[in-house]
């Protein structure tokens, strides 16, 4: 007798928080298991971020076993449709800047699943969207095709690419002659000139006492390089330095967060914050002291991170969303990210597309009207922001 196959939905925080075990061993026998979509990111995301949003997490289970997660909350989005609809939106959405959420399905369950979360969709009728999922391997994709035929529309609304470095096979030499001959000059050239003139030290933070200091560190030196830079996006809240303490903690105690200070005469010239998850070293942000710019502090960090990634056989260094310049100096490779919008059939379906059209038009006629006082860096802000950090690490 075939298993039966069903959907529900999970609204509070205590039904969230004992998902726990479910969500991460679901998560470790899904195509999508990344760093973002763990229980631990998308809670502590939930906790600090969800600005007033209402948890609506769609769980399927085959009989008691659970196959899929749909990480959804719902919310008035003000600023894609003037607040008229209420929208379903994947948890980690917005300016903390989560790469690769998708929606998380069992291996060899996608067809059973996908056909339980078209039907609670269609149910709901709402809008979904879901920031910086990748084409081709997508179970959100796949979903929006399976809608279609229910006739929902899928709109691909933005394409950015993340970065990346493949480490496998190589060493710290071999990766280095992969690099461009005056960029991999310049290194070399800062590296010794600041052992030349410093004791040169990198802490890689592995303590309470540390990880703590090392934050703090970050958000003070990244803040005050952008104070008079129009500002950043990174820290520029309190409920995201909160987020950032707590996701530290958890990330520390999983031995997950990769958390570099660069000192210099045993003073904290740079950090870099990062995080490794299956073998996966991602670049989150960087700070360094303007005093030693000069220095090129934020290349050299860069490029120690890099090294101790090959050290540590990661198989993978990824720079994540954005194509600034810098970040075409280390990375050979890209990935594809895709922004997705699913609306659903008939007069509502219509209506969603047709608001959210006009807010769009509206902002960019709004900019256009408003001449910006200090221009913020490509790729820093928005609702999916995170990168107004480094404009320029490797100079």
């Amino acid at each position: 007798m075939a298993t039966d196959v069903q959907a529900s939905v999970v609204e509070s925080d205590a039904e969230f928080r004992a998902l726990h075990r479910e969500w991460s061993e679901l998560l470790h026998d899904s195509p999508a298991d990344c760093v973002f979509l763990t229980w631990e990111w998308s809670y502590t995301w939930w906790r600090h971020l969800s600005r007033g949003g209402h948890l609506h997490i769609v769980t399927v289970r085959a009989g008691q076993r659970l196959i899929a997660i749909a990480p959804f909350f719902t919310h008035r989005d003000s600023v894609a449709a003037f607040g008229l609809w209420r929208t379903c939106a994947l948890l980690g959405t917005g300016t903390v800047g989560s790469d690769y959420l998708d929606i998380i399905v069992r291996r060899g369950w996608e067809p059973e699943a996908r056909r339980a979360l078209a039907e609670q969709l269609t149910v709901q009728g709402l809008m979904v969207q879901a920031p910086r999922v990748v084409p081709g391997r997508s179970q959100l994709l796949a979903l929006g095709t399976d809608l279609e035929g229910r006739g929902w529309r899928q709109a691909i609304v933005k394409h950015s690419v993340c970065p990346c470095i493949t480490l496998r096979n190589l060493t710290w030499r071999s990766y280095l002659a992969t690099l461009g001959p005056s960029h991999r000059g310049n290194l070399r050239r800062r590296l010794r000139a600041l052992r030349q003139a410093f004791a040169v030290e990198l802490e890689a933070v592995d303590s309470e006492g540390q990880r703590r200091e090392a934050l703090d560190a970050l958000v003070r030196l990244h803040n005050k390089r952008w104070q008079g830079r129009g500002g950043s996006t990174a820290f520029h809240t309190v409920p995201l330095r909160q987020f950032h303490d707590e996701l530290t903690q958890l990330l520390l105690d999983r031995r997950w967060l990769r958390l570099y200070v660069l000192r210099l005469d045993g003073a904290p010239a740079a950090v870099l914050y990062g995080f490794t998850y299956r073998r996966r070293f991602h670049f989150y942000q960087c700070g360094f002291d303007e005093r030693f710019a000069r220095h090129s502090v934020g290349l050299v960090l860069m490029g120690l991170s890099i090294e101790r990634a090959i050290g540590e056989h990661e198989l993978e260094y990824d720079l994540l969303h954005g194509d600034e310049p810098y970040k075409q100096l280390w990375c050979p490779e890209t990935r594809d990210v895709v922004d997705v919008e699913l609306y659903p059939p008939r007069m509502s379906g219509w209506l969603y597309r047709e608001s959210v059209c006009l807010s769009r038009q509206a902002r960019r006629l709004a900019r256009r009207l408003v001449a910006p006082v200090t221009r913020i860096p490509r790729g820093s802000g928005g609702i999916n922001g995170r990168h107004q950090a480094m404009a320029s690490p490797a100079s």
